[in-house]
């Protein structure tokens, strides 16, 4: 715990609303306890909304900018957690726009390292080199398709499909209905069904679907039968 945060009489557990009212009071390390607190989630966020490490890191240092500045509007209508989500996802938004890049054009090298801090869509951890690369090449496939779909879209399928928040938290967190953000995720996996239907088997032309052959004509034998001659 930062000595300046402990000295304010934060105790040695503040919850964020104290962390973020201290910081607007003048303590300089108390928004860097509070980062620090939530730094997995809201890297895990930028990074599947920008789609790869470079971009995110923008997106991220935009939202903290942003958060740091504005931390005296926060009026408690919601969990910090919640603003400094909403204040981040549209840094990142932003960004997107503004760029008008196309997103998660290579594999974020680090998208593992947090794929198991609230993300519900994690790879099982396999030993066979040949299951790597086809995970590998599946996984890629879903980031791509992820990158096609609007901005607004992919934003809320990151928050409530890939990061497991519940629906209504994320329309605090977008500033939009509850009914608009299960729209949004309706029509992004609707989206990315037919984007993903290359990974369904005998989806893949260039890969013939697993199974038992299909029956073929019959093949005589070339043995003489063993089987006792006729009376």
């Amino acid at each position: 715990m930062p000595e300046a945060v402990a000295d304010r009489g934060l105790g040695d557990d503040p919850t964020d609303l104290a962390l973020l009212r201290a910081h607007v009071d003048g303590d300089t390390a108390a928004f860097g306890t509070l980062f620090a607190r939530h730094r997995d989630r809201l890297w895990a966020v930028a990074l599947r909304t920008m789609g790869n490490p470079e971009d995110a890191a923008d997106g991220l240092q935009d939202g903290l900018v942003a958060a740091y500045r504005r931390a005296g509007s926060f009026r408690g209508e919601a969990a910090v957690t919640t603003w400094l989500h909403r204040v981040v996802v549209n840094a990142c938004l932003d960004r997107l726009r503004a760029a008008k890049v196309r997103r998660a054009e290579s594999l974020p090298d680090d998208l593992e390292e947090y794929g198991d801090r609230g993300s519900t869509l994690t790879a099982a951890t396999v030993a066979d080199p040949a299951d790597l690369a086809v995970q590998d090449e599946r996984r890629r496939r879903v980031l791509d398709a992820l990158a096609e779909l609007p901005d607004e879209q992919r934003a809320a399928l990151v928050l409530v499909d890939m990061e497991g928040y519940p629906v209504a938290e994320v329309a605090r967190m977008l500033d939009c209905a509850e009914g608009t953000v299960k729209s949004r995720c309706s029509r992004g996996r609707a989206r990315l069904a037919v984007s993903l239907s290359l990974l369904a088997p005998g989806g893949d032309p260039d890969h013939a679907d697993p199974g038992n052959p299909a029956d073929g004509p019959s093949v005589r034998s070339t043995q003489a039968s063993r089987a006792p001659p006729p009376d």
